[in-house]
């Protein structure tokens, strides 16, 4: 017999999956999708079905005339509005979640290492943060599909989730685990926006630090940093970094 309500709970999983997959991979034959409906008791097709309902409340989606499956519920319109300023609580609580259906410490199936607790941190706090990270990282490289925006690599060890307003001064709720406020890098650019020597604009074009351009500089440098001046990057087909993380960037991190 077709089991037709989805629990809350059921929608969480789904929509923390959606922000992890690359919209073109959500169909059925994707492993991740297949692994999640073995657990929920349901057909791949159900669920790669509720997360293009969930897509057709992504707004990024919306502008760019995607609407997904448009015949969503009120509960994915909910879970949308709940997590979309919250992304840790989402990151944590479906962890938590499926370690309940598991029956697993929530430890053990985010596959956390605390051998080398910080001290002064509790151990619940240590697991959201990291839980939070790994969730970030997933879903920003998932959503520029693995490819460095300025060069195009596509190497995953050498790709970086990188905070566009840095982690220590953002938001924990609405701006660390937000992958809005992220860029995916590969690790000599991710250094190099880490320390202001080149931003973005609004137009999603680099800029490059007058520090950067002079006679001197060496070739490397030039080709690799400085030539991409005022190309634009490529863009995400799903979270878009916010104007607001661009114009801090820009203000404080950024050297001019």
């Amino acid at each position: 017999m077709a089991r037709n309500n989805w629990t809350r709970e059921e929608t969480i999983l789904a929509f923390e999956l959606y922000c992890r997959t690359p919209f073109g991979k959500i169909h059925s034959h994707n492993t991740e999708i297949i692994a999640l409906s073995k657990l929920l008791v349901r057909t791949p097709a159900a669920v790669s079905m509720k997360m293009c309902n969930l897509a057709s409340y992504d707004p990024q989606l919306r502008k760019r005339g995607v609407s997904g499956l448009a015949n969503g519920s009120k509960l994915e319109s909910l879970i949308w509005e709940e997590f979309q300023n919250d992304w840790e609580a989402l990151a944590y609580e479906s962890k938590a979640i499926l370690a309940g259906i598991e029956n697993e410490d929530i430890v053990a199936v985010a596959k956390i290492d605390l051998d080398n607790l910080p001290p002064g941190k509790d151990k619940i706090s240590v697991v959201k943060q990291r839980i939070g990270q790994n969730f970030f990282r997933s879903a920003v490289l998932n959503a520029y599909e693995s490819r460095c925006c300025i060069t195009g690599i596509a190497i995953d060890t050498l790709l970086v989730a990188s905070h566009i307003k840095p982690w220590k001064h953002s938001d924990e709720k609405t701006e660390r685990t937000n992958p809005s406020n992220g860029l995916c890098l590969n690790a000599l650019h991710d250094k190099a926006f880490d320390q202001g020597l080149i931003s973005i604009n609004k137009n999603f074009e680099i800029i490059v630090s007058h520090q950067l351009k002079h006679d001197q500089i060496d070739t490397i440098t030039k080709n690799w940093i400085v030539s991409f001046a005022a190309k634009q990057i490529e863009t995400p087909h799903k979270f878009l970094p916010d104007s607001r993380f661009i114009e801090y960037h820009n203000a404080v991190v950024f050297r001019g």
